[in-house]
């Protein structure tokens, strides 16, 4: 099977983990990567034993290309994809969020739609075993009703993160905890709660010198009558502690632990035996060896089976959006200080605009 060729925008701090996964599917490749930092396209050139180039344009030009990865600052993600697709019609791979704005991500789902072109938002913890097991009680209803789900994600971000590009820690092309780390487990939450109703909000920034906030917690209510809890922040000191997902119901409870969602902690139902929940424990817990976790391949392999069988991805543009809504309702509840409600119209929010 001929494989498909991947490029990628972009050589920043995740480029190894994508770089790492293609490398691992058989039937995919990367033949090119093109960042505007000389020293990091080398060395991920180097890396990956392909050309490197400082501009994207004559990459695509030169090079016979089949997705474009793009790993890009937040806030640069909706350009690089409009400009690619409209030139080159090429699919794209968008590293989370797909875009700070709202108006942003439709207008590249609306591109990518007008091009014939595949959008895939990389959200790679969905594919952590201990996630898609959860995933598997809810679509077997097996909680009942659904009372709560809550997130933390408690990790250490010094201010030397921050330090490491300019973009980090605005409001233009970065966005704060929310947006950038807790992103994949609010992605997570809404996969597991359903369609949120309405939001409330407190942020604050405490322990680096950024403009966004490094912690934030929210109230969300979903169309269930279910509630939610967001608790986010990069202030954990000295060291990360967790990225969790608890689901509780009538009929049962689970906890998914570890760095990054991927150690099941709690699995008990009231109509499963102990020594089935025990087994289960057993069977999905894994603990990878970063935050990033194991789910990049596993992502991209979807993408792969997507566009050779024209079949849908688990992430498309659509499925991208849902998330990044419910942030921007969460940034403008801390803005407002009064409860959002979905869908709206964001009027307060900082994320994407250029702090003059």
């Amino acid at each position: 099977m001929t494989k498909l060729r991947f490029a990628i925008v972009g050589c920043g701090r995740i480029f190894k983990k994508h770089f790492e996964a293609i490398r691992d599917i058989e039937n995919a490749e990367i033949v090119a990567v093109a960042d505007i930092n000389t020293e990091k396209a080398k060395a991920a050139g180097e890396l990956a034993h392909v050309p490197y180039y400082l501009d994207y344009n004559e990459m695509l030009s030169k090079e016979n290309i089949d997705i474009v990865n793009i790993l890009t600052p937040s806030g640069m993600h909706p350009k690089h994809t409009i400009d690619i697709v409209n030139k080159y019609k090429k699919h794209i791979v968008c590293e989370k969020p797909m875009a700070l704005r709202l108006e942003d991500a439709d207008e590249m789902i609306r591109i990518c739609d007008e091009n014939g072109v595949k959008l895939f938002i990389v959200k790679q913890n969905r594919f952590n075993s201990p996630v898609l097991k959860l995933r598997e009680a809810i679509e077997n209803k097996k909680f009942g009703k659904m009372v709560l789900g809550t997130v933390r994600v408690r990790w250490c971000r010094p201010q030397a993160y921050y330090d490491l590009d300019e973009w980090r820690g605005t409001w233009a092309l970065d966005g704060g905890v929310i947006t950038n780390q807790a992103s994949h487990h609010i992605d997570l939450l809404e996969w597991m709660m359903g369609e949120p109703v309405s939001v409330m909000a407190k942020s604050g920034t405490y322990l680096v010198d950024i403009e966004v906030d490094d912690t934030t917690v929210a109230i969300i209510k979903f169309k269930s009558g279910a509630l939610g809890v967001i608790e986010a922040t990069t202030a954990a000191r000295p060291k990360d502690i967790e990225g969790s997902l608890s689901i509780l119901g009538e009929k049962g409870s689970v906890v998914i632990g570890g760095f990054a969602v991927n150690k099941m902690e709690i699995w008990q139902f009231s109509e499963e035996n102990e020594n089935e929940s025990k087994e289960i424990l057993k069977e999905y817990s894994e603990m990878p060896p970063n935050v990033y976790g194991f789910g990049h391949k596993r992502y991209l392999e979807d993408v792969i089976e997507s566009i050779r069988h024209n079949k849908k991805a688990l992430v498309g543009g659509l499925e991208g959006r849902k998330s990044l809504e419910l942030i921007n309702a969460i940034y403008e509840s801390a803005e407002t200080g009064k409860e959002v409600f979905l869908r709206f119209e964001p009027k307060k929010t900082k994320l994407g605009i250029v702090n003059e």
